[in-house]
């Protein structure tokens, strides 16, 4: 249909991150415990296509703990939820299954941790995205979050002394850096987190955009458009020349985007399945007679994290 690209370029690595894999994987386990209906405090990830299969298999996806049904669990997302919501849920004595990325616990401890010992807290991050919600929502108050360089120049503490900041874990590790650069400059005594917030898998799928894109006419992002690592995979690929879409599945895309395309991009945000990257090269190479190759890995990931100890036995 659209002849002349030469290469699908698969950049790894791509895909699931370990937070994902075992928020999924405590959602089946809970089903197979409890059975239908479960219920899952916001989208347990941010991908069309996992949430779709899930609702058909009697998963319930809610926003407030108080439209769970008395005696039926509750699962909350990888992102994390609000103290405020976990006492919502104490409240009606629901059994609770804490799907929430281990990465965004630590985070969420940390900001415990400092607002006890008395720092005010500078969290960048997008406003309204459940992990910022989440985290924000660990203290009552002594915590602002920042977008942008105007919010950094226009913030206002109590004590410039007794700071510290933390980051949401899917953010553009270039624009980050810009933003803890100005937060420094701007508050030169400001404490660091004692490790780096973004996640392993979004600094490590940044960094295979970055050392392929720059070679690709277009480059395709596997990713729903409330997936913020999604997202700024698309952007990285963008700001290298590339031109670049986010889709969920192969009928999102249109053949007139290939036109022209020599070399044609191909990896998945950290929510996307890998079967969706495999439908869509199949897709290209069927559209553009293109070979479908494998690029040599960016990193190397062996990250993984075990489910709650109440769903071990639960095979």
């Amino acid at each position: 249909m659209s002849g002349g690209a030469e290469e699908v370029a698969l950049v790894s690595p791509r895909g699931f991150c370990a937070g994902v894999e075992r928020a999924i994987l405590i959602v089946e386990r809970v089903l197979k415990k409890h059975g239908a209906p479960v219920y899952v405090k916001h989208e347990i990830v941010h991908n069309k296509t996992v949430i779709e299969d899930f609702k058909k298999r009697g998963v319930v996806f809610i926003e407030d703990p108080r439209d769970v049904p008395p005696g039926l669990p509750v699962v909350y997302s990888a992102h994390g939820v609000s103290r405020a919501v976990r006492r919502a849920a104490a409240e009606r004595g629901l059994t609770v299954y804490d799907a929430t990325c281990p990465l965004v616990s630590r985070i969420h401890a940390g900001v415990s941790r400092l607002r006890r010992a008395g720092y005010e807290i500078v969290m960048i991050g997008h406003r309204g995205h459940p992990e910022v919600e989440g985290t924000l929502g660990q203290a009552d108050g002594g915590i602002y979050l920042v977008e942008n360089a105007e919010d950094i120049a226009a913030l206002s503490v109590e004590n410039p002394r007794k700071l510290a900041y933390v980051t949401q874990t899917t953010l553009s590790v270039d624009d980050t850096k810009r933003l803890v650069a100005l937060l420094k400059e701007r508050f030169p005594g400001i404490r660091l987190p004692e490790k780096d917030d973004i996640c392993y898998a979004t600094q490590n799928r940044q960094d295979a955009v970055k050392a392929a894109a720059g070679d690709c006419d277009v480059f395709f992002v596997v990713g729903s458009a409330m997936s913020s690592n999604s997202n700024r995979l698309k952007e990285v690929a963008g700001s290298l020349g590339a031109r670049a879409y986010l889709v969920d599945c192969a009928d999102d895309i249109d053949p007139r985007w290939l036109e022209g395309a020599k070399r044609i991009g191909l990896t998945a945000g950290a929510s996307a399945p890998e079967r969706i990257v495999k439908s869509i090269s199949l897709r290209l190479r069927e559209w553009t007679g293109a070979e479908v190759v494998e690029t040599p890995p960016a990193a190397s990931e062996n990250v993984s994290f075990s489910a709650p100890k109440d769903l071990l036995s639960v095979l």
